[in-house]
């Protein structure tokens, strides 16, 4: 990082760019219509951290992106779909006034201008004003749920309305199905009325309540995210939450959570947490509705931000929480499940991995196995430091290594599900448990140079069977060893394609680098901070910085990891992971490695074991109907038109909870119940297949 700093500084003397923050900025004039409801108008640091972090990430992101009429259409439209991606409040007039910022956004980012970013949230907040009079109305009236009506839920990909008139059938379908999915929920007519009148006005009062540095991170991030997205600005107040957060200090359930639309998601389960064990929540789950203790009332949060939703679900070590989850892909009209979860303190240091002796019968054979699940790539870089004995992935793993060698085990699972990554060193490492040694991983920086990360340990501690077991979200450093592992033909790897994200990040705190005094004493001519007020807080910037290669040369970016033997999925391979992100990063190659295959895995054992697999998938009753139920379930997740007439409407959810079913029997939290576990029932049964190999 003070590479980065010595760089952008020079950068910034050459360019001149603080004496730019002292005018061009300052003397722009707004050309924009003006707009009542508390018009929200940017503030001069945020002109000025507009022009900083335009300057820097066009600089230091890996990605050498052109700041032209194209990326400027590309930003302009990820910030409408920001403000309303369901289209449910701008008319196209209004979207049409607005395409005099669409091309200039460029020119905007370099100048410190938020003229667009503000002219557009100050008439969506009196739109949304004008809308909530007209919501509380139709809740007044009763509605018809016998006619055979149907409404697209999909509003992102709706056309931008033409008049009001035509919104206003939206929004009457809109309000009719939120009142059907309370009344099939079981709630009565006043109760339901008494829930969404509550949730409109809080929605109302939340957009009341906006500050101009929402607005502010809002456009910035539809301008960060448009370069990659893992790239992202956070103001100081989402910074604080960020940064306590990571520390894992906090009494809760075990997530980070975001707004998503209208939603409070997860944006992620902390391995060790309660939500972890509980093991029925994943990524982008929507939080409905949140209850204290075992008796509570529920609290709908529907339309809540994000800090005040916390505020509920945290609480005191050891009380109860109940929360209602809607599955993030559930199809359109899916019921919610509930989740009685005990609060904790959630550290880090908790999600260590686990092995298990297990044993295995397969065709007529009683097997030894050994299993061994790795939540994330954990290691304590503060003991390390000091030189002392210390917890890590790989020391852990090798324990179980040697136990399972003393009792006799006869091949090895390691259960990658859902593990998100971690530390770098520790892929490597733990790479270099099942091979002598040689490289695990090249990064190439945003200069294009090339470092290879090597184990350099001669010692193997196992060299038998082995079987990496992953799915749709083991990401990052797991790709990195399931890769490695892979590449050297050392383990077989099954499960899904991993997610594909194959790049690295850094955290750069604004206000430890702006009013940094070092900052002003490198350029003699420049007033004290360089214009930067040390009584302002500047937030933080994420940015991507570097890209992983495997050894062979080939990037983990979008294609991840592909297993050697694919076992059913409910996700086709581009919906879900890094691919599927508009933004993301492209793959690409670079020179492979040196290094010697051990050629353990070989084409020829890989048909072997495929051949016994598939003849399960036709004769095990419990895969087959597994492999049924998610194609079910495939042919229903993406449909997104409801019935609005209660009878068929009740019968598309039964129906589509029936498919769901398939999906809880792939969770991968405690795996007490390993029955339930099919996956890992089947990666063990192809370990022993890999076994009969050798």
């Amino acid at each position: 990082m003070l590479e980065i700093m010595k760089k952008i500084l020079i950068l910034f003397t050459l360019a001149g760019l603080f004496g730019c923050f002292e005018n061009k900025a300052q003397n722009k004039v707004s050309n924009g219509p003006t707009y009542g409801y508390n018009e929200l108008v940017p503030t001069r640091t945020q002109e000025q951290v507009e022009q900083f972090a335009t300057q820097f990430l066009s600089y230091h992101h890996y990605q050498k992106f052109k700041l032209d009429d194209k990326f400027s259409s590309k930003v302009w439209d990820n910030f409408l779909k920001d403000v309303d991606g369901s289209h449910a409040y701008f008319t196209q007039a209004d979207v049409e006034s607005f395409e005099k910022y669409r091309f200039g956004v460029d020119e905007d980012l370099l100048e410190g201008d938020l003229t667009g970013a503000f002219d557009v949230f100050n008439l969506f907040r009196a739109r949304y004003k004008q809308r909530h009079t007209k919501i509380i109305a139709l809740l007044d009236k009763p509605f018809d749920f016998t006619s055979d009506e149907t409404f697209d839920t999909d509003r992102e990909k709706a056309q931008w309305a033409k008049s009001e008139a035509e919104l206003d059938e939206v929004w009457r379908k809109i309000v009719k199905s939120q009142v059907l999915d309370l009344k099939l929920s079981g709630s009565k007519d006043s109760a339901i009325v008494a829930t969404l009148k509550d949730r409109y006005s809080r929605w109302e009062s939340r957009i009341a309540k906006w500050r101009s540095e929402d607005v502010f991170q809002s456009f910035m991030n539809a301008f960060s995210e448009s370069i990659d997205p893992h790239t992202n600005y956070m103001i100081p107040s989402t910074a604080a939450q960020f940064n306590i957060e990571m520390s894992q200090s906090v009494e809760g359930i075990g997530a980070s959570l975001k707004n998503e639309g209208d939603y409070v998601a997860i944006a992620e389960v902390i391995p060790g947490g309660p939500l972890f064990k509980d093991g029925r929540a994943v990524k982008n789950d929507r939080i409905m509705a949140v209850a204290q203790g075992d008796t509570g009332a529920w609290q709908d949060i529907v339309g809540w931000l994000t800090d005040d939703a916390v505020k509920l679900i945290r609480g005191t070590k050891g009380t109860v929480v109940r929360i209602r989850l809607l599955p993030g892909d559930a199809p359109a009209g899916s019921a919610t499940k509930e989740l009685r979860l005990v609060r904790e303190k959630v550290k880090l240091e908790e999600a260590v991995a686990k092995g298990l002796v297990v044993p295995f019968k397969h065709n007529g054979k009683d097997y030894k196995l050994g299993v061994i699940d790795i939540p994330m790539f954990y290691r304590d870089f503060e003991d390390a430091r000091k030189g002392g004995d210390f917890q890590s992935t790989t020391k852990d793993v090798k324990r179980f290594l040697n136990d399972f060698k003393a009792k006799g085990v006869e091949g090895v699972v390691i259960d990658l599900r859902n593990n998100g990554g971690g530390s770098l060193t520790e892929a490597i490492n733990l790479t270099g448990l099942f091979i002598t040694k040689g490289p695990v991983v090249q990064r190439r920086d945003n200069n294009g140079a090339v470092d290879v990360e090597s184990d350099t340990d001669p010692e193997l501690v196992y060299n038998g069977p082995l079987v990496i077991l992953q799915n749709r979200f083991s990401a990052s450093a797991s790709e990195i060893f399931a890769g490695a592992i892979q590449d050297y033909k050392r383990g077989l790897v099954v499960g899904e394609k991993s997610f594909g994200k194959g790049t690295v990040q850094q955290l750069v705190d604004l206000d430890q680098f702006l009013l940094s005094p070092k900052t002003a004493s490198t350029d003699k001519k420049a007033s004290p901070n360089m214009g930067f007020d040390q009584k302002e807080k500047y937030g933080q910037l994420k940015l991507t910085t570097e890209k992983f290669y495997r050894v062979t040369g080939n990037s983990t970016q979008r294609k991840g990891v592909s297993a050697d033997i694919n076992l059913p999925s409910p996700f086709d391979p581009d919906e879900m992971g890094e691919s599927s992100q508009p933004a993301a990063l492209p793959f690409d190659q670079i020179n492979t490695s040196t290094y010697e295959k051990t050629n353990v895995i070989n084409d020829k054992v890989i048909s072997k074991i495929q051949e016994k697999y598939e003849q399960r998938l036709n004769s095990d009753p419990a895969m087959k109907q597994l492999v049924d139920d998610l194609a079910e379930y495939r042919k229903t997740k993406d449909v997104t038109v409801v019935s609005l007439n209660e009878a068929k409407r009740k019968a598309e959810r039964d129906e589509s909870e029936k498919h769901r079913t398939a999906v809880n029997k792939l969770s991968v939290g405690e795996k007490d119940s390993k029955d339930k576990d099919l996956i890992l029932t089947e990666s063990e049964r192809i370990l022993c297949d890999l076994i009969i190999q050798k």
